[in-house]
């Protein structure tokens, strides 16, 4: 394969890093999967469904938050196919999906919350 030479030539091989790399659209499914969790509000509901099984009313008060508020970002979560929703009666009780994406997500944010957070120990 090809590759045009770079302008700066600092005498290392750049074929093996490009042969490598992921395509365009890789990196545009990436950024939208960084947008659905782009907001404050989302993540912490998020979060909050890796580890519970939630209707819309709860979460609502778990995170202080009005309910249109929490069913709109619940939508976009589940657009995301981050979450998942089970009708019982007349509640819609909510949780994350047991996919990679949202595994490697939840992992991904309960790490950067050790590393970024300033209470002691991890969060259960």
């Amino acid at each position: 394969m090809g590759y045009p030479s770079l302008p700066h030539d600092h005498g290392e091989a750049f074929e093996k890093e490009m042969g490598a790399m992921p395509p365009l659209e890789s990196f545009g499914t990436l950024a939208s999967i960084f947008k659905e969790l782009g907001d404050e509000s989302r993540l912490r509901i998020f979060w909050l469904l890796c580890h519970c099984e939630e209707c819309v009313i709860n979460i609502s008060s778990m995170v202080g938050m009005t309910s249109p508020a929490v069913s709109h970002h619940l939508r976009q979560l589940k657009s995301g196919g981050l979450i998942t929703g089970m009708r019982r009666g007349k509640e819609v009780y909510y949780k994350a999906v047991d996919t990679q994406k949202a595994r490697l997500l939840h992992s991904m944010i309960e790490g950067m919350m050790e590393i970024e957070c300033p209470w002691e120990g991890p969060v259960r």
